[in-house]
């Protein structure tokens, strides 16, 4: 376990808060509209692409334990933590576009502060008790990879013909104040998914963390006062 004692509970909170949907989704979405302005579109859909890809990963594994329980306990894993992936995937990206016109050693400078800033804030949720290192650690390596794709990607096929590059002053401005105009903005994503784990699982309530570790995923049997065995009710 690392130790995050360094920083206050209140730092911690503000630097979780730049990991949320309501910052990183709207930054994503921020990030494929510079790259159209700048005519790179087959950029901007790969993007959204690697994007709607990343995210559905982390939705299916957070789906499958509060609506049916799998996740794996010994690793005290429930689901990727989408504040560590967003947060990994979306800022790398970001600063990379930001200096795309820059040298390339620029860039990489840019894209490694990009990956710390994710990992800073994957760091937070465990900080604030929100997820397990197994569950950080899957998002920062996912999003690391994933950014690392599409910045490659980027690269390596060069700019087509037509393509322009947006003033970095512009593009950074714009991003940081989207970014401090949106953090602190709560959405509640965890009671949304909730609530369609439990519509497609038809359970009446959603696993949780210390419930599945005392209990395990299958509920035992009960036994009526007739001394018949019958199942129980799943645990959920």
């Amino acid at each position: 376990m690392i130790s995050t004692s360094f920083l206050s509970s209140s730092l911690w909170i503000t630097i979780t808060g730049f990991g949320g949907v309501a910052v990183t989704v709207p930054v994503a979405l921020a990030i494929a509209a510079w790259l159209v302005a700048g005519m790179r579109m087959r950029a901007a859909f790969e993007w959204l692409v690697l994007l709607g890809a990343a995210g559905g990963l982390m939705l299916l594994t957070k789906l499958a334990f509060l609506g049916w329980g799998l996740g794996i306990r010994p690793l005290d894993f429930t689901g990727i933590s989408g504040h560590a992936l967003m947060s990994t995937m979306v800022f790398p990206v970001m600063l990379s576009v930001i200096l795309l016109g820059a040298p390339t050693l620029v860039r990489r400078a840019g894209f490694v502060a990009g990956l710390a800033l994710g990992i800073m804030i994957g760091a937070s949720r465990m900080a604030v008790k929100a997820h397990s290192m197994s569950e950080i650690v899957a998002g920062c390596a996912i999003g690391a990879v994933v950014a690392c794709i599409f910045v490659s990607r980027v690269e390596n096929h060069g700019a087509p013909a037509d393509t322009t590059t947006p003033h970095p002053l512009l593009v950074s401005l714009s991003l940081v104040a989207l970014i401090g105009a949106l953090h602190g903005l709560h959405l509640p994503t965890q009671r949304w998914v909730t609530s369609l784990a439990l519509d497609l699982s038809g359970h009446e309530r959603p696993f949780i963390r210390a419930r599945w570790h005392r209990d395990g995923r299958i509920a035992p049997k009960l036994v009526d006062n007739l001394g018949s065995v019958r199942p129980a009710a799943p645990d959920s």
